[in-house]
């Protein structure tokens, strides 16, 4: 064999050593690719393996999630509508109590599948989060003491005054958007809200008219009120969960419909509102 030819045959040799060595690549890739894919379920197929949706709220929240007098049994509007949601997609549903900051962490770090709490929607939430078909739709009320209303007659009138609430709502956005001084609470029970504007403490609670009207009911010992002048604010509330979990989003919503039209939602809102339908579309007279 000449040299010419000698240099040609190894030539020859290392392009065939090096294909196969570039196709045993893509082979091993394809390989760990695929096994990748099978040992990352997606969220509904790891709730429906392990057969329980896990659900963050705050259990403090009346009529949305509280815990009962009689039995201390956690139950509410919101609560109620996750169990039905749960017996009907066949899974148990298991609730973890938290602040509202908490369920949003909780939500993307995967610590919870779903999160109810009076939660609003908001753009700025539908950035990050994903958000189920509407259950509630209200507006913004303040409460304040009866005897002065505080100091404020109009939203003009919350710069300087302390505002009770938590930081990440959008009520509490609200009262900074107006100049109001924060005062945060993280997970407590709606009397100690009421109590502090009673005594001082703090001047005024902006928030759902429907959840205000119902925590004055029942603390009628306060000397405070919802002020007759401030209507603001209307919005919607839905279950929230991790973006892009579009299987888990289509399930809930389809149960949603069904509620909605076996009227369900309907009577669960009248029996936690006090008789109103809270789940029904309103043209709210705001000013």
């Amino acid at each position: 064999m000449t040299k010419v030819h000698h240099l040609r045959h190894i030539t020859l040799s290392l392009c065939i050593f090096l294909a196969m060595f570039v196709l045993a690549a893509c082979g091993s890739s394809a390989s760990n690719g695929a096994e990748k894919d099978k040992a990352a379920p997606s969220v509904w197929d790891r709730i429906t393996e392990k057969g329980e949706i896990v659900v963050a709220t705050s259990g403090t929240l009346y009529p949305a999630s509280y815990h009962d007098g009689k039995n201390n049994e956690l139950t509410g509007y919101e609560v109620e509508i996750m169990k039905e949601i749960g017996k009907r997609l066949e899974l148990n549903v298991s609730f973890k109590e938290m602040g509202l900051d908490g369920m949003l962490t909780s939500l993307n770090s995967e610590q919870v599948d779903l999160a109810v709490n009076d939660i609003e929607i908001t753009e700025e939430r539908q950035e990050k989060f994903s958000f189920s078909k509407p259950y509630k739709y209200s507006y913004g009320t303040a409460i304040v003491r009866k005897s002065d209303h505080s100091g404020i007659e109009t939203l003009e009138d919350l710069k300087g005054k302390k505002a009770a609430g938590a930081a990440t709502s959008v009520y509490m956005q609200v009262g900074r958007d107006y100049g109001a001084e924060e005062v945060i609470y993280d997970n407590v029970t709606n009397d100690v809200y009421l109590r502090d504007v009673d005594l001082g403490r703090t001047d005024v609670i902006l928030n759902d008219y429907y959840l205000q009207k119902l925590a004055l009911a029942a603390f009628p010992e306060f000397e405070i009120m919802i002020h007759p002048d401030i209507k603001y604010h209307p919005n919607v509330q839905a279950i929230i969960m991790k973006k892009d979990n579009e299987e888990l989003l289509t399930q809930v919503n389809k149960i949603l419909d069904d509620l909605h039209a076996d009227g369900t939602i309907s009577e669960l809102s009248k029996k936690y509102f006090g008789g109103e339908d809270v789940s029904v579309e309103q043209d709210f007279d705001i000013d």
